[in-house]
């Protein structure tokens, strides 16, 4: 029997599509694939999937090859960024819709001596994370591979940084010079800073979800993710009394309190405390003390009705509830954990 949890995900499918959408128009003449990866941002990757592919979306990319395989069934390409390792060559070879992204030379050796087929390939332009060198590709390493995509990845994407253009004239001195189709470079705030970054193909994430990293993106993107915590109690905190460890608030006056099942455990961080809110309609009913592993206090005296049962919203806008916690965006998403039940709304 399956028990509702006290804490829900409310996901908002239309603003997902809408997202995608509305960063695809940005990409001009290129494509607009997706990133999926760490299960989709937290949200679930394959209702993720599903809801993009219908939209139109055609190019989905993960971390891992285990990630690939929890959506090879939805008949989609899929890219795996982290490449293949030797233990990842058997599932790399049964899922022909799938495609390593090669970053070594160990690798792009591998791949064609296990008989791959098409695949990908990430070179470095400066980020110095995962990548064969730009002279690696001078040097024939590619030559007759079959590679779909030659990428490269934006390290200051959401800056006004010299470096954004000094990799976006590498990847470009690069085309023609391996047997790829296409080629791609930004990512959700790489697409934000116009179409010469847009190459044959993007690569949105995390504003997919609701994040906005850069202005350009300000009223463009919509939220997607809202977590609704149950009321575990409601009690009077005396004037004087503190709530929660450490003792850190202490009641001005007789107040309002209810304990909602929610904590750090669920990625409500301890950064939360006293700084963020819930929420019933327009009324805001702030956090008070330190949040905890699994539960925090909220002040709800302007709620007289609120008990316990009922359930109210959490404010996770993702750039206010970055700056709240002092999370980034990335961390809060990915880190809502398993105890949600996730609702598509």
């Amino acid at each position: 029997m399956t028990v509702p949890a006290p804490l829900r995900l409310h996901i908002d499918r239309s603003a997902l599509v809408a997202n995608w959408r509305a960063l695809s128009a940005l990409s001009g003449r290129a494509a607009c694939g997706a990133a999926v990866k760490a299960d989709g941002y937290g949200l679930g990757a394959r209702a993720v999937v599903a809801a993009l592919a219908d939209a139109g979306c055609s190019d989905f990319f993960v971390a891992t090859w285990a990630e690939a395989a929890a959506i090879a069934d939805l008949g989609v390409p899929i890219s795996v960024l982290h490449g293949v390792r030797a233990e990842d060559m058997p599932m790399a070879t049964r899922h022909p819709a799938a495609r390593p992204v090669l970053s070594t030379p160990a690798q792009v050796a591998r791949w064609r001596g296990g008989n791959g087929g098409a695949c990908d390939v990430m070179v470095d332009t400066g980020m110095n994370r995962l990548g064969i060198g730009i002279e690696d590709v001078a040097s024939g390493l590619l030559d007759g591979l079959a590679i779909e995509t030659l990428m490269s990845h934006l390290a200051c994407a959401d800056e006004d940084r010299a470096m954004n253009a000094r990799q976006r004239d590498a990847l470009a001195g690069l085309a023609g010079k391996t047997g790829a189709r296409r080629l791609s470079l930004a990512n959700s705030a790489g697409i934000a800073l116009g179409h010469h970054y847009a190459f044959d193909l993007t690569r949105p994430g995390l504003s997919l979800y609701g994040g906005v990293q850069v202005a350009a993106l300000e009223g463009v993107i919509r939220q997607v993710v809202t977590p609704h915590a149950q009321v575990l109690q409601r009690r009077t905190v005396p004037a004087g009394a503190t709530v929660g460890y450490s003792a850190t608030w202490t009641a001005p006056r007789d107040t309002a309190v209810a304990i909602l099942n929610l904590g750090y455990a669920d990625g409500y961080f301890r950064g939360f405390s006293d700084r963020g809110a819930a929420r019933i309609s327009d009324l805001r009913l702030p956090v008070i003390g330190r949040v905890s592993m699994d539960l925090l206090a909220i002040d709800v005296t302007a709620a007289p009705a609120i008990g316990e049962g009922d359930w109210v919203a959490i404010d996770f806008a993702l750039p206010d509830a970055s700056a709240a916690s002092g999370m980034s965006q990335y961390e809060l998403l990915t880190g809502m954990g398993a105890r949600y039940d996730r609702q598509w709304i």
